[in-house]
Parts: structure tokens; sequence; C-alpha cells
């Protein structure tokens, strides 16, 4: 049995509809970690879809209470095979972001998998039960190719990664032993391009929070009181223009990263970001001087997610008494994400705007984290996936989003090599939400081929 073996017998799953089946059993559940009445299917999830599965190709499963009370459960799994081989960890989450059923267009349902050419469209197909059932897959060709992994494999699901993974990271501290590997290889976002395979060895990290303005009891008729009375939400865009120019340049010190280094230029350089199926990029938006991949990967980005002041749906004539703005910065390494907060306490208070208040959200969000593109795992995975692909993947320091690579990174101290199944019109976090079945092929393929090589002896020490 060799190599294009078990190639073959994965894209056999692929193309007899196995593959669209199994995606179609996933997707059914309806894993809304951010909708308290759906936390019975968390566990279901796991209990009735992963396990089985797991114990399928010998891997011993174990359930764990989360940490964090009323945070979703965990499941662990592992399959020893001898302690000097190599041991991998793999990760995916079986929660979804809202279903946001009403918004999806007519004929789709986002817990029915439903096929439409080259889509499959449902929630979690992209984000990310289709991710981690590929990696699945990849792990059961190999086995029922050679017999055997070759390597020691070790498997995390979480049920809470659309609410900022909590409890991960003490699940993380207080099994470290458990958890122990060489490398971390797990798949999670888009694709640069859906034509070629790509790989990310980290992420941005992310801070998001309201900024408030909030003056008094209710609110006043605009004319009797129009010029006597400060307006918040004037307050509010003022403050807001502070932040970045009229392009969106971030005027923060603290803000402004200082690791877009020449290796990491070199490393963006000549990526492919602009084209496939999504809006066109602003050409004028953005820090001047970099290119779109070296904002996107490199920088820090500030956004604006929702704004308001009185009753935009009916509008009155009264001046408000409050306004309020959803921010949020995505942040790469090289900023503290300690002082991003009080630096931008430090930025309102020295423009005269002591009256906006900053309030953090709940919801925890992921820190920075990036791997050198020049680390042997880098390497490895990278030529694996260019002897199935037949092109050389497209390789970022770090993702875009976030994810909480720094648990792996940071807590077990494992290199972490993302390999992504989506692409970036996908409508992840939307409605019709989908893959395109061309990509999941490939990638069935691809991690057919990366978990052979790693079982066939050639990995790094």
């Amino acid at each position: 049995m060799t190599r294009q073996s078990a190639i073959d017998s994965i894209s056999a799953y692929f193309d007899d509809g196995r593959f669209q089946a199994d995606l179609a059993d996933l997707v059914a559940f309806e894993t809304e970690s951010q909708n308290p009445e759906q936390a019975p299917e968390l566990a279901r999830y796991l209990t009735q879809a992963m396990i089985p599965r797991l114990s399928a190709l010998g891997f011993e499963t174990r359930l764990h209470d989360n940490p964090e009370p009323g945070a979703g459960p965990i499941l662990t799994a592992e399959r020893h095979e001898g302690d000097e081989l190599p041991t991998v960890l793999t990760y995916g989450h079986g929660d979804v972001i809202r279903a946001q059923t009403d918004q999806w267009r007519e004929g789709l349902h986002p817990f029915r998998l439903t096929e439409e050419g080259d889509r499959l469209y449902g929630r979690g197909s992209a984000d990310n039960k289709g991710q981690h059932l590929i990696n699945l897959a990849g792990l059961e060709a190999v086995l029922q190719t050679r017999g055997k992994l070759g390597f020691n494999c070790r498997v995390v699901i979480e049920t809470g990664e659309e609410t900022g993974s909590p409890g991960l990271h003490a699940f993380f501290e207080q099994n470290k032993e458990a958890l122990r590997a060489d490398v971390l290889i797990a798949s999670d976002g888009p694709r640069l391009q859906p034509e070629t395979p790509t790989m990310f060895m980290g992420s941005r990290g992310g801070v998001s929070f309201d900024l408030v303005v909030d003056l008094r009891e209710g609110a006043h008729h605009s004319g009797n009181w129009g010029g006597l009375l400060a307006d918040p939400a004037m307050i509010l865009a003022q403050a807001l223009s502070t932040i970045t120019d009229k392009r969106g340049q971030i005027r923060i010190p603290e803000w402004r990263p200082d690791s877009l280094t020449d290796a990491v230029r070199a490393a963006l350089r000549g990526l492919p970001i602009e084209g496939g199926d999504g809006p066109a990029i602003d050409p004028d938006w953005g820090e001047e001087g970099l290119t779109p991949a070296e904002r996107a990967y490199g920088w820090n980005s500030f956004a604006v997610l929702a704004m308001k002041s009185g009753v935009p749906e009916a509008p009155v004539n009264a001046i408000s008494a409050h306004a309020r703005a959803t921010c949020q910065l995505r942040y790469v390494v090289g900023t503290d994400p300690e002082d991003i907060l009080p630096a931008l306490r430090r930025h309102l208070d020295a423009h005269g705007f002591e009256a906006v208040q900053i309030v953090p959200h709940d919801r925890g969000f992921f820190r920075a984290t990036r791997l050198d593109p020049d680390h042997p795992w880098v390497k490895f995975v990278a030529a694996s996936l260019e002897e199935t692909s037949g092109q050389p993947p497209h390789v970022l320091p770090n993702l875009a989003g976030s994810l909480p690579n720094d648990a792996f990174a940071e807590i077990l101290g494992v290199p972490t090599v993302w390999v992504p199944h989506s692409y970036r019109g996908c409508s992840q976090h939307a409605p019709d939400e989908h893959v395109l079945k061309p990509v999941c092929r490939d990638a069935l393929r691809l991690m057919a081929g990366v978990f052979w090589d790693i079982g066939d002896g050639k990995s790094p020490d």
C-alpha cells in the first residue's frame, strides 16, 4: 500500500457521496453556542457524532466538563502507537454561530445540508464541522491503507469557539501532559484563493468594546433644546474620528505594530489577496504604503461594527440622551494586548473626550500568535501539500481573523500549523454559509497526504 493508495481511497470517499452524507449528519446538530437554549446539543454532538467516529478509529475518548461554569463540554481522544513515535495534536470546534434562520434565502436552511452546483450550504459546513470532518477522514484513510497511522495522535474538539473558547485555556493548563504533542496540525478559516492550498501559523488577536456617551435621562425636543443640550451622537462621532484618519489609518501610536519585519514582508510578497468570490478591495483604504496582504496579515485594523443613537428605525425630533458604538481592533504580534484599552483611554482623554466611556465586552478574544515560516514543521507540511497538489501552497505568517491558537502555542508550547479547507466567500458567520465541493475534495486528498507523510518517518525530529 502506498501514499497514492490512501489518496485514492479518500478521493473515493468524496466521489461516492459518503463525505457529503457525513457532513449532512454533522450539520443537522443545532450546536449554536451563542444560544443558551441549545446547550444540550453541544454535548450531543460530541457523544453522538464525534465519539463513535473516533472510537471506530481506535481512539480512546474522554468527555470533560468545561472548567468555566455553564460553558460547553470538551472532548479529548488519543491513539497511542509507540513511545518513540511523534505525536500530532489536531483540533476542531463543534459549535456554530447563531443560525439566523430567517435570513437564509429561500430553499436553504441552516441545519439542513443543501447541494447547489459546486456548493454545499449549511451552518457549520465551513466553520468548522466540515473542516474537522476532513481531517478525521484523512486519518481514517491512512489507517485503512497502512493499517496504522505511524504516529501518535491526540484530538481536541471543543464546543465554545464561537463564544471565545471559554474554559479552553484553563483546561489546557490543567491537562498539559495529557495534551503534549510535537505539533498541532488543524484546520479553520479560509484559503487565500480557493484553487490553491493555504497554510498559516497563527492568527491576529482581537479586542472588542463599546464606546458610550451617556449624558442624561431621556430625549428632549430638538426645537426647544437644540443648541442648548450636548448631542451624544456628535460627541461620539468626533471621538471616533480621532482614532483613525479618513482612510482608516490608525492614529493611536500603541496600536501601530512593530512586527512587520522584512521577513514577514517577504513571506507576504506576491500573495494574491484580491479576486475570488467576495467584494472588491478598496485600494485607498487602510495603512498607506502597505500592500493589501500586508494590511490584512501584517498590520492592525480598527472597525466600527455598529452604531446607534436615538431610534434609527423611527426617528423623532429629539436630541438623544446617549450614543453607542461597538468597536473592534484586530491586532498582530507586536501589539501589547494589555495596553490596548488603556492606550485608547489615554488617547481619548488627550483629545478632550473624557465623557466617552470604554465598555469592554464580556466575550473573550484570542491573543495574537505567529510561528516562523522557516520552522521545520512549516516546511514539512508545505512540501507535503505541494507533492499532493502539484503546486506550492500559499504560506501566511498568521490568519487575518482570530482563533484560539494562543492556547496551543503559549500554554502547550507546540508549533502550530493550520491548513484551512474553506474559502473567503463562504459566508462564514452570515446567512447562506457554504463550502465548495472542489475545495473539500482537494482538502481530503491533501490531509491524507500530510498524515501519510508524518507516519512515513520523514517528519521533523
